[in-house]
């Protein structure tokens, strides 16, 4: 009997440290009053409150300027993030910030780097037609004591070879920084379909969320909607990747909107997910 009730202490020891967390991966388009109907002011609201509904602990953004980052921040005061702007290093062009609830995380370390040749300044890589980034974090679970790391990204829309080699050194740079074999989440706009070689090469190294969750996927295949409320949603160019020692209970595409409206012109992909033990 004393084995037994140490058996079932033990497996409740376990069961309690290992952390879920809520994370999404959301393009959130750039504000532009091109846009017109669609511009930032007129869907901010709307996209804090997708992230505020759907309780996300961490989520990787793209396409963000920082006039949209501060905005959502004062929306959300719990969240912290990282990032700079890809244009230089700063605040100037698009940023793939990652953010935090910083009543649950706390920041160790924090960086980003260029996907180029030259990763560790400002510049154009191979045949992209756009700067490209990755922003990473180093995060400790306040509660559980539970060190991961979190990257999140945005690959470029022209350059083939860009994505390919994109992908190569994310894989290169997961290695550098990750020393202590932790825990790895990789959010993003890849900018390609399933059937790509740079997202084969990924999963090489990381399980694509979609395909290993516990729970059937949930909403449609598609991310990118155009802003076309009849968009078929056949595209899946979002992602979330993780490393083998995270599992995936559940995974979705948001195809949340109001009036017949979406907050961008990408769905938000979301995932609840554990952490596994540090042995």
């Amino acid at each position: 009997m004393k084995q037994i009730i140490l058996i079932l202490l033990m497996f409740a020891y376990n069961l309690s440290m290992a952390q879920n967390i809520q994370v999404i991966s959301y393009n959130i388009r750039l504000n532009t009053p091109d846009d017109g109907i669609n511009a930032w002011p007129n869907r901010s609201k709307q996209v804090v409150a997708l992230l505020n509904f759907h309780q996300a602990d961490i989520f990787g953004l793209q396409e963000a300027l920082i006039d949209q980052i501060e905005d959502i921040q004062t929306q959300l005061p719990m969240m912290k993030w990282v990032g700079v702007g890809r244009d230089d290093g700063k605040k100037a062009g698009e940023y793939s910030p990652l953010f935090y609830n910083s009543k649950k995380n706390t920041a160790l370390k924090e960086g980003w780097f260029w996907l180029s040749e030259i990763p560790e300044k400002p510049g154009l890589g191979w045949d992209a037609a756009c700067n490209r980034t990755c922003t990473w974090a180093l995060l400790k679970e306040l509660k559980s004591k539970q060190k991961f790391m979190v990257f999140n990204t945005h690959f470029d829309h022209r350059g083939v070879k860009a994505r390919f080699e994109s992908a190569k050194l994310i894989l290169q740079k997961i290695k550098e920084l990750n020393t202590g074999h932790l825990p790895v989440i990789l959010t993003g706009d890849f900018n390609m379909t399933p059937d790509q070689e740079p997202i084969s090469l990924l999963t090489t190294e990381l399980n694509d969320s979609q395909s290993i969750t516990k729970e059937p996927p949930y909403g449609p295949i598609g991310t990118f909607n155009g802003f076309k409320f009849d968009s078929p949603l056949k595209n899946r160019i979002d992602y979330i990747f993780v490393s083998t020692n995270i599992e995936i209970n559940q995974y979705a595409v948001l195809a949340d909107s109001k009036d017949q409206q979406y907050p961008s012109d990408h769905l938000p992909v979301f995932v609840n997910l554990e952490l596994q033990t540090e042995k």
